[in-house]
């Protein structure tokens, strides 16, 4: 069968649109649904440095490919910046992945470390909790968040684009109604113009399903080996559950998600009016002190 956009033969088809696309032509729907969402929720200014999270992983790579091609027409610059947790036997591949990667594309790469922020790499902060209900992912991802913003403010960035997509928005927002934490629903809304630091998602509206096609007909290398924690967590159950539902009911993932963001924005406007400065490190919040701050100050104090 043909494209629907050219007389190549198809490669992928959209089940939510119909559309079938060849490798060249479902690449540039990517990359133009990405322009596409960047510019609806004004994420890019002109002559801004973008600082671009890479983990090593499908999305962030893709995500990194596309704004390092949008960079080239558009006016504004970018750097990827990594994360190194500390997870033994896991991490170290993938940094390898990122720096071969980046040199390919001749993107400067910053490396930022959990032991040189927070003087804990993640292995050392899961064996000092006390409590076992604390997963590593709420560990991991808020002093990865605050280890983001550092690293952008360090580079001089104020935007930093994570490879986040849909089906991830989707996963967040039933774990944060699982586990009763409504204000952080607030966060999801895409449109984060209104802060000094500029926390954007350009993938938000794009299924994973769609990446993971991107980067392999794209030849993009990426570590496919899974975290040695992810188990810990109910996400892996919740992504199974909506793909059981997409593969039932066609698109269901875009009407979730277009509900999300209109809930979303009603949460937002609520926690403004409720925030507060973190006395350990001025950020803004909605208690004394931050969830980072709190987090860092408990594990160092389970030290021995």
């Amino acid at each position: 069968m043909k494209c629907d956009r050219c007389d190549n033969q198809i490669a992928f088809t959209r089940k939510y649109s119909g559309e079938k696309l060849c490798s060249k032509c479902f690449s540039n729907s990517i990359l133009r649904k990405t322009a596409k969402t960047i510019s609806k929720y004004k994420m890019v200014q002109n002559d801004e440095l973008v600082a671009v999270a890479v983990s090593g992983g499908k999305d962030s790579l893709a995500l990194l490919n596309i704004m390092n091609k949008m960079a080239k027409n558009h006016n504004f610059r970018i750097k990827a910046v990594t994360i190194d947790e500390g997870i033994s036997g896991y991490r170290n591949e993938a940094l390898e992945i990122v720096e071969k990667f980046c040199q390919n594309l001749n993107v400067e790469l910053s490396t930022f470390s959990f032991k040189e922020l927070f003087e804990l790499t993640l292995d050392e902060a899961l064996d000092l909790r006390e409590n076992e209900k604390k997963t590593s992912c709420s560990i991991c991802g808020t002093l990865r968040r605050r280890a983001m913003e550092y690293a952008a403010k360090d580079i001089g960035a104020k935007v930093i684009a994570t490879g986040h997509n849909l089906d991830d928005t989707l996963q967040t927002f039933v774990i944060n109604m699982l586990s009763g934490d409504t204000s952080k629903v607030g966060w999801m809304d895409p449109d984060t113009s209104g802060n000094s630091l500029r926390k954007i998602k350009p993938f938000s509206e794009i299924y994973e399903s769609e990446i993971v096609f991107y980067a392999f007909t794209n030849n993009i290398p990426f570590q496919s080996e899974p975290c040695p924690h992810m188990s810990e967590g109910i996400r892996t159950e919740i992504r199974e559950f909506l793909n059981s539902l997409e593969n039932k009911h066609s698109g269901i993932k875009n009407n979730l998600y277009q509900s999300i963001i209109r809930v979303s924005q009603i949460v937002k406007d609520s926690n403004k009016k409720q925030k507060k400065i973190c006395e350990k490190c001025g950020c803004e919040c909605t208690g004394i002190t931050c969830s980072v701050c709190n987090v860092v100050l408990k594990l160092k104090g389970n030290k021995t």
